[in-house]
């Protein structure tokens, strides 16, 4: 794959994510409420640590690039 190949495919996946986010932000709703995910709020702070919900991201993003690479 040459480069020119790569910058289209990171192109198109930056306007299918675009996309995704301005015309169905509800298929996003499920990030930071899922059992796992933390979220700590007191009076002067907030600390919100995403921990279940970057794993299924990490999960999805590990199956397209090896969908996508593989040989």
């Amino acid at each position: 794959m040459n480069t020119s190949n790569i910058l289209m495919l990171i192109g198109t996946f930056i306007l299918a994510l675009g996309l995704i986010l301005a015309y169905a932000p509800s298929l996003l709703s499920w990030f930071g409420k899922l059992p796992g995910d933390i979220h700590i709020e007191n009076q002067h702070s907030t600390v919100f640590i995403p921990i279940s919900s970057m794993i299924i991201v990490s999960l999805l993003v590990s199956w397209l690039l090896n969908l996508f690479f593989r040989k």
